[in-house]
């Protein structure tokens, strides 16, 4: 949507577009009351406009469209029929005469990237393909009498990068091809060499334009108004094809006044219709003056005809280069007031979450000198655009060293224990190494090789017996204590059928989204489960989970004459049925590391228990509660990365958000959006509360534990707000305010009231206080 508004307004959209790219239903950014060039071509006479592809542009052009058939831009593992339903158009279209617009947003270049990467396999013969179409268009503009004059642009509204995802300022994301194509610029272009030379710099094949530029430039080959809030800069090379100057001096002099006009309304008219002295225009001390010096000097040259065209061409280019640099840059209209006063109540929770955690850490010296270096740092490197975006890499790395530090802290207490704790956190750092290793994302690595897309993709069987053995695990798990206190053989048919049912779904879903990761015998898996939908199946493994909660739930409040369910009796088959339900809105590659996850919990949990007595009578003591919650806390945000997320807003996955949702739904599918992309830390929130649970007997103590970790999140949370609202503040005219601190904001933003709130506050102090 962003990049479609900038292609059609020539204006700079806002942030708030990319959030509303999301929200299918959104229709409160209509571009029906701004001035375009789909609306100025439907002024012409005769004008009817056709469109076929992504229905953003009937979200965004409603009733502008005398024939259309859109298809979402969301469901992602469809390469073929989002474009086969354009196609299919073309041919009848090309004999159609009662148009002057046609639009094609084909989709599928853009699934094939998201879902395998632009090195897929799949890539190719989609490029093929789309040259078979251009090339199907092109002859018929030939052929055809009635579209002798038609002008054919094919257009990328953005590019992608190594891993297939876009939204980020990496330059593959930022390099989308442009190509203007009609018999008629045979005259004014003999064409460009194809295949191009490789550049010296990324992505720089041919002439570099902005991408608003297409707006006035199009205006002016199509004969229409430039609609009034356009950025863009006709392209030069397009006025060789009018043969007289007084002509592309029009041209010309039609930009600078539709920019000067857009100048005045946010500098002030006084300020640039006073002619500059020549002596003020030597060295010009503001910006104002310098554009107010570009101006009168393009209006003295296009003015004078006796002035040489070239010179004249410089001098506007210069003005018009400068004009939209400066508007592009100061398209936004920050209301500062806001931002400090989001800083100020950021900072008061800060100091207060800080004053209450003192209290709890204060007897772990340990703890509390790393978590306060840990919340230092990760202030400090919010300030810095590249760390942003290579966020991971400062998690991967405090993880390591306070793994690291465990260790060394229990060989350096006595008893043969002290071996024992320290190999747990040694065997935790080392499964940690290989989790690492599952996901490359980031910036500056994304798409490189890594276990889920390089070596699972190419052991497809291997792939397979994890998953498998994950829901073995799950059925054996939810069988021991999923339906407590009933027959043996009914708990058994109940963990049956949740479990059976998540593994299915998840056989069928991933033949609907990414087929090349099933195996040779996927009919003969699939054979029982072709006639129920995908929708119908999420909803069986939906209420297979509820109706388990509900169980464990009613016998922990009717239970009278037996002893109710405590602790880990409740709290643990309610960990388990949250697992399953992570897993079915997991990735299909990542549900192997949740029993990696697995690992380390069991791992941490026997670190945490106590120690067995000494035969020798020397004291010997477990780690610490703070230790394993900071280790905890520590792997909820090391695991979100380890998924495959980053800060970048391209990173988010969608292929989960409809999982038993039939429709559009804006909080069904928010939520599934928000579980998906968050299972990792979800899981490990859980996590925590088990170990709170068993490690602390008495109900006094683990309240009190509870609120330790509770604060420990909430110290890190507001320090984490105030450090990025602050960089966004300072750094709101940094060149990557919009690709990089921009979405961390956003990404912070929902750690704080999504992770933090509803899950780290809710669902695990509710787990810790049913289970007294």
């Amino acid at each position: 949507m962003p990049r479609v508004k900038a292609m059609t307004t020539g204006s700079i959209p806002s942030f708030l577009d990319v959030i509303l790219n999301f929200a299918e239903s959104d229709t409160s950014s209509t571009l029906a009351s701004q001035d375009t060039w789909p609306v100025q071509l439907r002024r012409k006479p005769g004008g009817k406009l056709v469109m076929y592809g992504d229905d953003t542009w009937l979200k965004l052009f409603p009733g502008t469209f005398e024939r259309a058939d859109g298809t979402s831009s969301f469901f992602v593992s469809d390469f073929t029929e989002v474009d086969n339903n354009v196609t299919r158009h073309v041919p009848s279209e090309l004999k159609q005469t009662d148009w002057n617009g046609m639009i094609m947003h084909y989709l599928g270049l853009d699934h094939i990237g998201h879902k395998t990467g632009p090195n897929s396999s799949n890539m190719l013969p989609k490029q093929i393909e789309m040259d078979g179409i251009v090339k199907q268009i092109y002859e018929s503009i030939v052929t055809e009498p009635h579209l002798k004059s038609t002008l054919l642009v094919l257009a990328g509204d953005h590019g992608m990068n190594d891993a297939g995802n876009h939204g980020g300022s990496a330059p593959g994301e930022t390099s989308p091809a442009l190509v203007f194509i009609s018999p008629k610029l045979e005259q004014i272009s003999s064409g460009s060499d194809c295949p191009a030379k490789s550049p010296e710099d990324d992505f720089q094949y041919y002439t570099t334009v902005e991408q608003s530029d297409i707006v006035p430039t199009l205006a002016a080959l199509l004969g229409f108004p430039i609609p009034l809030n356009n950025l863009g800069v006709l392209i030069p090379a397009f006025l060789s094809f009018w043969r007289h100057e007084e002509t592309r001096t029009s041209m010309l002099n039609e930009n600078v006044a539709q920019m000067s006009t857009i100048l005045k309304a946010a500098y002030g008219a006084s300020n640039l219709e006073q002619l500059p002295r020549e002596e003020d225009c030597i060295s010009p001390a503001t910006v104002i003056d310098r554009l107010s010096c570009k101006l009168a000097f393009a209006i003295e040259h296009l003015s004078d005809s006796k002035r040489n065209y070239s010179e004249s061409l410089i001098a506007t280019m210069s003005f018009l280069r400068l004009a939209q640099e400066e508007m592009s840059s100061a398209a936004s209209d920050y209301d500062v007031s806001k931002l400090y006063w989001g800083i100020l109540l950021s900072a008061v929770a800060f100091i207060l979450s800080l004053i209450a955690a003192v209290p709890h850490l204060r007897n772990d010296l340990t703890s509390l000198s790393f978590f306060s270096s840990t919340v230092v740092a990760y202030a400090v490197m919010m300030f810095a655009s590249s760390y942003v975006e290579e966020e991971q890499q400062f998690w991967y790395w405090i993880m390591s060293g306070w793994l690291g530090i465990l260790a060394l802290k229990s060989i350096n207490q006595k008893g043969a224990w002290s071996l024992a704790s320290s190999s747990l956190f040694i065997g935790t750092l080392a499964v940690s190494r290989v989790i690492r290793c599952w996901n490359q994302t980031g910036q500056k690595h994304a798409g490189s090789d890594d276990i889920a897309r390089g070596f699972l993709l190419s052991h497809k069987s291997i792939l397979w017996v994890l998953v498998i053995a994950m829901y073995l695990d799950l059925f054996r798990r939810i069988s021991r204590s999923g339906l407590p206190r009933i027959p043996r053989q009914a708990a058994l048919i109940g963990a049956v059928a949740v479990s059976l049912a998540g593994f299915a779904f998840k056989v069928a879903f991933t033949k609907a989204d990414a087929p090349e990761l099933l195996p040779n015998l996927r009919e003969i898996i699939l054979k029982a489960l072709q006639d129920a939908t995908l929708v119908t199946q999420a909803r069986t493994v939906f209420l297979g989970l509820a109706f388990h909660t509900a169980f464990i739930l009613y016998q922990k409040c009717t239970a009278s004459q037996m002893k109710p369910l405590r602790g880990l009796e409740i709290a643990l088959p309610l960990h388990d049925l949250l697992t399953l339900f992570i897993v079915t809105q997991s990735r299909l590659t990542n549900i192997p590391l949740f029993l990696l996850f697995e690992i380390q919990f069991q791992l941490l949990l026997s670190a945490s228990s106590s120690p067995p007595a000494s035969a020798s009578g020397i004291s010997q003591t477990s780690s610490s509660p703070s230790d394993i919650l900071l280790t905890t806390f520590l792997l909820q945000t090391t695991s979100f990365f380890a998924t495959g997320n980053s800060n970048a807003i391209s990173s988010i996955d969608l292929s989960n958000a409809y999982n038993g949702v039939s429709g559009y739904n804006a909080g069904a599918v928010g939520l599934l959006t928000f579980i998906s992309n968050w299972a990792a830390p979800i899981w490990w929130a859980s996590a925590s509360a088990l170990i709170i649970i068993k490690t602390e007997g008495e109900r006094a103590k683990r309240i009190e534990v509870w609120r330790m970790y509770l604060t420990m999140c909430t110290v890190f949370v507001a320090a984490h707000l105030v450090a990025v609202t602050l960089a966004c503040t300072v750094l709101r005219t940094h060149l990557f305010i919009w690709t990089v601190f921009s979405p961390k904001f956003l990404f912070s933003v929902a750690w704080s009231l999504g992770m933090h709130l509803l899950i780290n506050i809710g669902m695990v102090g509710a787990v810790i206080m049913v289970a007294e």
